[in-house]
Order: C-alpha cells, then sequence, then structure tokens
C-alpha cells in the first residue's frame, strides 16, 4: 500500500537555532554544558551567552513578578499550551517592559501559532530593549526569510551584522537564509567564517549539514553530523552527541535511504530530548502508522499539532490513525481540514480514499456514496501524485477496482431489491390468501403466520 506518511517536510525548522522557549522553572542561574542557563529567560537549545564568546553588558535581570508570569509561561508551554503560554509571557512583559527573554519567548510561541506579524513585532521588542540580543536578532532575520522575504532578510541581517563587532549567531543566520534561498555557496562560506569566530558553535555546524541536506549531497550531511554526533576519533570527540536538530536531521537521512532501526532511534532520542520538536514526532509517528500501530501513533500527532496546529503531515497522519482506531468522523474532519489548506497535496487524496473505501460508516454518507467519494479520490491522487521511482510500489490501481466493485455490487444488490416483485399479503378482499393446499377457514379467521417466520425489519426491502 502506498505509504500516507511519505511526505518529508524540508528539514531546517525555524533557523540555525532551535526556536523554543527556555526551560526555566528554576528561579536560579545555572550551565549544562555550554547551554548557560540564566534566571528566567534562556530558551532551550540556544544559549544567552553571546556567540562571540565575550561577557554580555547592558542586561536588565527580569524583576520577581515578572520572573514568576514568566516560569507559569514555560510550564504552559511544556505542556503544549501554546495560548495559556501566550497569555503568561505577555504577562510577564507587563509587569516588566525590560523582560526582553519575555518578548523574545513570546514572539516563539507566536511564530508557532502562525502569528508571523505578532512573532515580529515581539522580536522587536526584545531588540528595543536589548540591541544586541543575538536570538531575536537571528529569529526575526530567518522568519523574515521563511516568510518569502530573503532580500529583505539579508538586508537586516547585514544590517544588524555592521553595529556587531563579531557574531557567530548573526553570520550563522545569513547562511541559513542562503541556504534557504538556493545559494549553497554561500551559505557554506558564511557558516565557515562563523566557526572562525567560534570553532564550538554549533547551530553553523547544523546548518553546514542541514544545507548539503537540502543540495542533496547526503554523504556530506552525515560527514558533518558525525563530527557533532560520533566524533572522528579519540582525538576528535563528539561536539554535542545529544543534539537535537543534528539527530532529527540524520533520522531524515536515514528514513529517506530506508534505514529504519536508526532512523527510528534518532526520532526518539531527539524526542526525549526535546519534546516540542514537532517533526521528529511527526517522522516517529509516520513509522508507528506504517507498521499499522496507530495507538502509538495517534498520541504523538496530537501531541505535535499542540505545538504546531498547522502542521499539515501531522494533520493528515492523524486523520489516517483515526480511521485505524475506527473514528471515522474525527478522521474526516482531519483530512478535510488538510484539504481546504492544500487541495494539490496528494497523499491527502490518497488518504481519503482508504477513509471511504476502508470505513465501516462515515456519518451523513451512504455506503455507496462512499465507494463513489473512493474512486474520486483516489483517480485524483493519481491526476497528482509524482511518478514513481524505480522499486516504488504504487497500489492507487487496486484501490480503485476495489472501490469500484464495491459500487457495483452495492448497485447490483440494490437492482436486484427493486426488481423483486412486492408480495401481496391479502386476496384483494382483505382476507390473507391461503397458502398451496391450506384450505381458507370458513369461519372467517385469519390464519396463523408460519412457524419461524418473523416481521421484516427496516433494511430487509
Amino acid at each position: 500500500m502506498v505509504s500516507v506518511l511519505g511526505l518529508v517536510v524540508a528539514c531546517g525548522g525555524s533557523g540555525p537555532e532551535a526556536q523554543s522557549p527556555k526551560n526555566a522553572s528554576k528561579p536560579t542561574a545555572a550551565t549544562t554544558g555550554d547551554r548557560v542557563l540564566t534566571p528566567a529567560g534562556v530558551q532551550v537549545g540556544i544559549t544567552d551567552a553571546p556567540s562571540s564568546g565575550v561577557a554580555a553588558v547592558n542586561r536588565p535581570k527580569m524583576n520577581e513578578g515578572a520572573a514568576s508570569d514568566y516560569s507559569a509561561a514555560m510550564q504552559a508551554f511544556l505542556a503544549g499550551d501554546l495560548d495559556g503560554a501566550s497569555a503568561q509571557f505577555t504577562k510577564a512583559t507587563e509587569a516588566d517592559p525590560s523582560a526582553f527573554q519575555a518578548y523574545y519567548s513570546l514572539g516563539v510561541v507566536r511564530e508557532r501559532m502562525g502569528n508571523a506579524a505578532g512573532a515580529l513585532a515581539a522580536y522587536s521588542k526584545a531588540l528595543s530593549v536589548v540591541a544586541d540580543y543575538e536570538p531575536a536578532i537571528v529569529a526575526y532575520g530567518v522568519l523574515t526569510a521563511r516568510q518569502g522575504n530573503a532580500d529583505a532578510a539579508e538586508e537586516y541581517l547585514n544590517g544588524r551584522l555592521a553595529k556587531l563587532d563579531r557574531s557567530a549567531a548573526v553570520t550563522t543566520a545569513l547562511a541559513e537564509v542562503k541556504s534557504i534561498r538556493g545559494d549553497s555557496g554561500a551559505a557554506q562560506r558564511l557558516a565557515k567564517e562563523a566557526l572562525k569566530i567560534n570553532p564550538d558553535y554549533r547551530p553553523a555546524m547544523i546548518v553546514l549539514a542541514r544545507d548539503h541536506y537540502r543540495s542533496r549531497r547526503l554523504d556530506l550531511s552525515l560527514y558533518a553530523l558525525q563530527g557533532i554526533l560520533d566524533g572522528y576519533g579519540p582525538e576528535n570527540p563528539p561536539r554535542d552527541k545529544d543534539n537535537p536538530e543534528a539527530l532529527l536531521l540524520r533520522g531524515l537521512i536515514y528514513r529517506e535511504r530506508g534505514q529504519r532501526a536508526p532512523a527510528l532511534a534518532d526520532f526518539k532520542r531527539c524526542i526525549e530530548i526535546r519534546p516540542d520538536l514537532v517533526e521528529a514526532k511527526v517522522q516517529l509517528a509516520g513509522y508507528l502508522l506504517e507498521a499499522g500501530n496507530a495507538p502509538e501513533a495517534v498520541p504523538l500527532l496530537e501531541s505535535a499539532l499542540k505545538y504546531d496546529r498547522n502542521n499539515l503531515l501531522a494533520r493528515m497522519n492523524l486523520g489516517d490513525g483515526y480511521r485505524l482506531l475506527g473514528r471515522a468522523a474525527d478522521a474526516k474532519q482531519q483530512l478535510e481540514w488538510v484539504l481546504d489548506k492544500d487541495p494539490k497535496l496528494p497523499q491527502v487524496h490518497y488518504a481519503v480514499g482508504l477513509l471511504y473505501l476502508f470505513s465501516d460508516a462515515i456519518p451523513g454518507t451512504s455506503p455507496k456514496d462512499a465507494a463513489a467519494r473512493a474512486m474520486v479520490a483516489f483517480e485524483e491522487y493519481k491526476k497528482l501524485k509524482p511518478r514513481s521511482g524505480p522499486g516504488q510500489a504504487d497500489d492507487v490501481d487496486e484501490l480503485y477496482t476495489a472501490a469500484k466493485s464495491k459500487k457495483a455490487m452495492i448497485e447490483a444488490s440494490e437492482a436486484e431489491k427493486a426488481a423483486a416483485p412486492a408480495e401481496d399479503p391479502s386476496n384483494g378482499a382483505g382476507q390473507p390468501t391461503p397458502s398451496k393446499g391450506q384450505d381458507a377457514p370458513k369461519d372467517g379467521t385469519k390464519p396463523s403466520a408460519p412457524a419461524g417466520s418473523a416481521t421484516p425489519q427496516e433494511g430487509d426491502q
């Protein structure tokens, strides 16, 4: 059966650094590896420390009221409650207008909620407090590029870079923008420049690997990821063996190459480290659905949608998972949402076809109409799907034939029932017609029904 799950989302996330609010549940400063955790403000997967290695200056400390709101926001975020997180981060900025980290985190949440304009505004507010706050500069520039404004993103990042002495972070962001627009040569050059500024700057290493991936240089991408995750021997140990973005990217490459076991391991480890990384959950759930394991796949997809409610692949696969669980109405709702957003997506038509062909009962749809809709969906999939490569099986013709046969059988059954002569229970005078060999009662009473007969039930006619 053609996989409904084979749509691979382009790797890249929101930028060279993970876009997620920090784990700020502890009010005291701490350090985990090179990830500096300062009171109420640093983000998961990144550091607040300047990427050039110099000490941060002129950064106001969040007041106690704002810190409390920030902590509550983080709890909401970690539970996948983006609306609650947005409200609490907003409260933090109201409690302390100089809480630049809260503005940044608010921007991250808004970006995840699909509010790009609101996210850009929040990043700008963070920079109005701390003009050299690199996470906000990076987020603003990369989001601008992802919105289709690569020229504006480059102009913005170059302008910011001119005001900074040395910034591996902003240089890496420029590399990411170049990669997004397909200029791999410039992307590689800029990422290497960032590593000259800070030889241990992991986001630049990720951008190098991700650009190779985007350019389909998969062996080079794996080689770059090896340096991050495994190292090149005793004298060159791994730089960051639990880097979630590196694990995600390597998992995508393994999946593309059909290496199921290592791909599964990387996606699982990625989720353990960063449960808010949506793509890792979607890819892991895809494997589970391919194995028919909807009970484990569906919760993963529901969790992924808490962090990215507009993720087409997550919703499409969730619809297929609901179908496998017998939740036809829920499946229909998810798949219709995807159809409304992107009717040209081939896989969603395939999933719709499966829903109408195999579901026992779909609210508001008769079995014959369901078979007809399955046929239409499979026909649309065949129109839109890319040409299959060597060795790629495609069973859509068999599924179309199955739907057509099902519809024909239903129509034949309906025609047979319509053509059958109606039984006349009377002899025209209000009296039962005696059965063969039975004399009509002379006293005018009605004969009893033959033993074992039953009143026709609804649907028998």
